[in-house]
């Protein structure tokens, strides 16, 4: 049963969700197939797999979160910004994508959910200059560390971390990064039922204490 299988694999990660939060995420699963149907938002079509892939895969880097600001750039159909939101409700969303139409699910499913801590921007990322910048900047999508650091790294605060997702170890990724970053650390993720590598790869300014 999905319900069963998120609560239980939330649970490995350490997260106690709710009866009305698994609800609420089972619910957003239904509207991302409904919406599916009209544009290829992802091509995750059996319900276990993406009770694992996108509901699971997103909370498995809650314990890494920092601040209260926190922004998910090229966030596609709302991983993992929109589970991670939905569990930390005193914490203050950006969703952040260059592609529109991908962004008016998104939108939809916050008002689903009814997240009034989630703020969906369309823009590419390099270009967005918010007023406030942010605590931690996450990514499941931006493709090589170095091309996330140098297009994010100014939407990240003094002290703040970026959070790069990734599958395989990268290794000579995080040997190129731009001047001025380095690694705080590489944290090797257990996603409960996922049979692939994940890997977290935490990354400050240079001066930072880690």
């Amino acid at each position: 049963m999905p319900r069963t299988l998120l609560i239980d694999g939330a649970e490995k990660l350490g997260l106690a969700l709710s009866e009305r939060q698994a609800a609420q995420l089972i619910g957003l699963l239904d509207e991302l197939d409904d919406w599916n149907r009209r544009m290829n938002l992802t091509a995750i079509r059996e319900r276990s797999q993406q009770v694992t892939k996108h509901l699971l895969d997103s909370l498995s880097i809650q314990a890494f979160l920092r601040g209260r600001r926190i922004a998910d750039v090229g966030t596609g159909a709302g991983f993992p910004g929109l589970p991670l939101a939905l569990v930390n409700p005193g914490s203050h969303f950006t969703l952040i994508d260059a592609t529109a139409k991908k962004l008016t699910f998104v939108q939809h499913a916050a008002r689903f959910l009814s997240l009034d801590n989630v703020e969906v921007v369309h823009a590419r990322a390099e270009a967005y200059r918010p007023l406030e910048r942010f605590d931690c900047v996450l990514s499941r999508a931006v493709g090589p560390v170095r091309n996330f650091v140098k297009w994010c790294g100014h939407l990240c605060t003094g002290g703040g971390r970026l959070l790069a997702m990734k599958g395989r170890y990268p290794g000579q990724e995080i040997e190129k990064l731009p001047s001025g970053w380095k690694v705080a650390a590489v944290q090797r993720l257990e996603v409960p039922g996922l049979d692939e590598e994940r890997h977290l790869v935490e990354i400050c300014r240079s001066h930072d204490k880690i």
